[in-house]
């Protein structure tokens, strides 16, 4: 099994920005489709984005344009770069990982607030 363990949450300003780190205690290959999701109180976890093993980026309706997901093989560690932020992108951020045949890896979740 994985550990992920995330970085980089905190409060930030609407408008500002944040980069997420996730990094892995393991190897972990392109082949590996890693991603991050996250959850609001009162809300289901939804895809924030995600790269699949063939990696193809894809993101949620309400990210696109705004943040960008990308993965360094060498550190075993994908980011989440997030910029114009919203106070509705405040929740929890989890990343994972999909092994086979192990299945999904989750971190321990990263808090994102966004407020002035």
């Amino acid at each position: 099994q994985v550990q992920l363990v995330e970085s980089g949450g905190g409060l930030v300003q609407p408008g500002g920005s944040l980069r997420l780190s996730c990094a892995a205690s393991r190897i972990i290959f392109s082949s590996n489709a890693m991603g991050w999701h996250r959850q609001a109180p009162g809300n289901q976890r939804e895809l924030v984005a995600a790269v699949s093993s063939g990696g193809s980026a894809n993101y949620g309706d309400s990210v696109k344009g705004r943040f960008t997901i990308s993965r360094d093989n060498a550190k075993n560690t994908v980011y989440l770069q997030m910029n114009s932020l919203k106070p509705e992108d405040t929740a929890v951020y989890y990343c994972y990982v999909d092994i086979f045949p192990s299945g999904r890896s989750w971190g321990q979740g990263t808090q994102v607030t966004v407020s002035s």
